[in-house]
């Protein structure tokens, strides 16, 4: 436990409870569970939450190694000790010496019980067993070992979100080499920023993808990829659902197979996989930063941190069982997909959908929970802002009773989406808004069984994940916004940047701003109940007259006018001060009048702050979004600061850009 005293602020009023552990939450739950294992275990007697936080973090080696057994991973060796100390938090190892296979935990179970739903748009559907999962692995291991792809290898994914896409995950996996994927909806230049760095020998692809009715061909962005991608020796088509040329792709320097051909060999079913020995810290997925500011990061996250980090959340924080069907709205280039994916381990029921949550439908995905029974409903805030600006009361059009989780992420839940939730979708569910990145493939903060959800917070900061909220100076704040920080080291920190030799992009990414301490990025505040609340990026953070204000403070104000699709907020650089600008992207037919603008100022006023109110409001018909589809507030803020934005190829909309360049060339003309 940390010795550092923390500054408390003045209390303040408590958001209401919204939602309470039931007496089987607090007696039954995996959490309640190892609490009470550990307790017989150690000789205990912890009682509560916030006691078995501070006791993994004060006796962190012993609840690591305590989470690997009662998680039940499966292991090929055992670890020589649980962590080699290091005077560089990051250069710090965990379980040297221990030897597993990521895939090999995740295919343990090898029953009939349906392992795999897939639907689209289209009405696409497909399942698969445990036991079918298991052979199918089994098959494309064995190919990918004949064509000599070794521990190490990169295996890349141009995919949609389907079922052949996490085996031939697993079937890399499985024999050491390494997993990267990608979105169809990145495009040629997106896909090429990020896998030439990586020089994958096989790509997995999509020659097609559906989205809101619409078929989107990819033929020519695969030559474009084969062109580029040199180091390239196969080609796989995932079999075709939207009839386009696609399929027909002949012209690339490498050869192109059909996935039909790769799996239609029953021989390779019937010799054993043997599932590679990896160590702890051995390379399993390539993950990328946005790229808004340069070239996108490759992010390399190990076997064992992710893993047994994933296990902890799924078991302990979600309560996640074998009798649990889970599904997260994502794609396969947002690192919520390895996360989903990592499901398999608990036994349960992975839901994929891939296409548009809207079409051709706006409660597309409120009919794939009646339909497939969904326990675990995991979405974005975006999302369920969406569905309450279309006016969607899903809890009184479909029969959504057996949801017992609704998992929030991508930006900060604000307290009308907690509402709206309980309002109109479920009145019964935990929400668990849950926060981390891409960064730690997890999170820092996230959800309890064991504890109420209050109003626009987080409940809790992770088992094991020493997180605290530091001001300027670098010191521990409560009741007060500050950096997201976290003090020790832990399993899921990236194994490394790839090509970051001297590993200097690491250190500059986490660990420039409080040296020793990883800076996650996030503008937040801890309560004195231990909750947390985010109040954006703190790159993005606004200073108008000196005054600190997080972008998703005037948000959570702003997306509570029905007439506001959406909007984006940033800083305009005056000569002395910064004036806070915001755009607004309003419902068809709904004019920024004098009206709109006395209310939008009135509302953020009221909401937040005199100090919150934006200089100016202006209408925008689009806004830029990363390929992962987050706000690029950045884009934004340097554009109309009449700079250009450091990788417009990062964007999925990159052409708006020009309707805030011509904006700007207006203010600065009313100067």
């Amino acid at each position: 436990m940390s010795v550092l005293k923390t500054a408390m602020s003045p209390s303040k009023t408590m958001n209401p409870v919204m939602w309470q552990p039931t007496p089987n939450s607090l007696d039954n739950s995996a959490m309640a569970a190892f609490m009470r294992w550990i307790n017989e275990r150690e000789g205990l007697q912890l009682q509560d939450y916030p006691q078995l936080h501070a006791w993994s973090i004060e006796q962190r080696e012993i609840f690591w190694k305590a989470m690997l057994e009662f998680s039940a991973i499966q292991l090929h060796q055992a670890a020589t000790q649980t962590l080699i100390p290091h005077q560089n938090f990051w250069q710090e190892q965990w379980f040297p010496g221990c030897k597993l296979n990521y895939a090999e935990n995740l295919l343990h179970y090898r029953d009939e019980r349906t392992a795999l739903v897939f639907y689209d748009e289209a009405g696409n559907h497909a399942e698969l067993s445990y036991a079918a999962l298991y052979a199918e692995v089994t098959r494309i291991s064995h190919w990918l070992r004949a064509i000599g792809i070794e521990p190490g290898s990169r295996v890349a994914g141009f995919a949609a979100n389907r079922i052949e896409t996490l085996i031939a995950m697993l079937a890399t996996a499985a024999i050491g080499a390494i997993w990267t994927s990608c979105s169809p909806d990145f495009g040629a230049n997106g896909i090429i920023d990020r896998f030439q760095q990586i020089e994958p020998s096989i790509l997995f692809a999509v020659s097609s993808h559906l989205y809101a009715g619409k078929t989107i061909d990819h033929g020519e962005t695969l030559k474009q990829l084969s062109s580029a991608l040199p180091s390239l020796q196969k080609l796989v088509l995932f079999p075709e659902l939207y009839q386009t040329s696609g399929s027909k792709l002949t012209s690339t320097h490498c050869e192109v197979l059909d996935w039909k051909d790769l799996t239609s060999k029953e021989d390779e079913v019937n010799t054993p996989l043997h599932f590679h020995s990896s160590n702890f810290a051995d390379p399993l997925f390539i993950m990328y930063s946005s790229g808004t500011t340069g070239r996108p990061k490759c992010i390399v996250h190990g076997v064992g941190g992710t893993l047994l980090q994933h296990r902890k959340e799924h078991l302990l924080h979600l309560n996640l069982h074998r009798e649990d069907i889970f599904f997260y709205f994502t794609t396969c280039g947002w690192m919520m997909w390895n996360w989903l994916s990592s499901g398999l381990a608990s036994g349960a029921t992975l839901v994929l959908y891939d296409g548009s949550p809207f079409h051709p439908q706006q409660e597309q995905l409120f009919h794939l929970a009646e339909k497939t029974g969904i326990t675990v409903f995991g979405t974005s805030a975006k999302y369920l802002s969406s569905c309450e600006k279309a006016g969607l009361k899903p809890a009184h059009t479909h029969d959504l009773s057996r949801i017992h989780t609704l998992l929030s992420t991508g930006s900060p839940l604000p307290g009308q989406g907690y509402d709206y939730v309980y309002h109109s979708i479920s009145p019964d569910a935990a929400l668990q808004s849950i926060s981390g990145g891409t960064d730690i493939i997890s999170c820092f903060v996230l959800g309890c069984p064991l504890l109420p959800v209050y109003r626009g917070e987080i409940q809790c900061a992770g088992l094991g994940m020493d997180v605290a909220i530091f001001n300027e100076s670098g010191q521990p704040v409560v009741g007060q916004k500050g950096e997201l920080v976290c003090r020790q080291s832990f399993p899921s920190m990236p194994v490394c940047f790839w090509n970051d030799v001297d590993n200097r992009q690491y250190m500059n990414a986490y660990f420039k701003r409080f040296p020793g301490v990883w800076t996650h990025g996030d503008y937040a505040e801890q309560t004195a109940h231990g909750t947390f609340i985010i109040s954006g990026r703190s790159d993005t953070v606004l200073n108008p007259g000196g005054v600190r204000i997080g972008t998703a403070e005037i948000y959570r104000q702003v997306e509570t006018l029905p007439e506001i699709i959406e909007a984006v907020v940033v800083g305009r650089e005056l000569s002395d001060d910064v004036e806070v600008v915001l755009f607004v992207r309003l419902q068809v037919g709904v004019e920024l009048d004098e009206q709109l603008l006395s209310r939008i100022r009135q509302t953020v006023r009221r909401g937040a702050s005199p100090r919150h109110v934006p200089a100016k409001i202006l209408a925008v018909t689009d806004i830029p979004r990363t390929l992962s589809g987050k706000i690029a507030e950045i884009a934004v803020r340097e554009t109309l600061n009449g700079r250009k934005p450091g990788n417009e190829d990062a964007l999925a909309n990159p052409q708006c850009l020009a309707e805030y360049r011509e904006l700007a060339r207006t203010l600065n003309a009313q100067q």
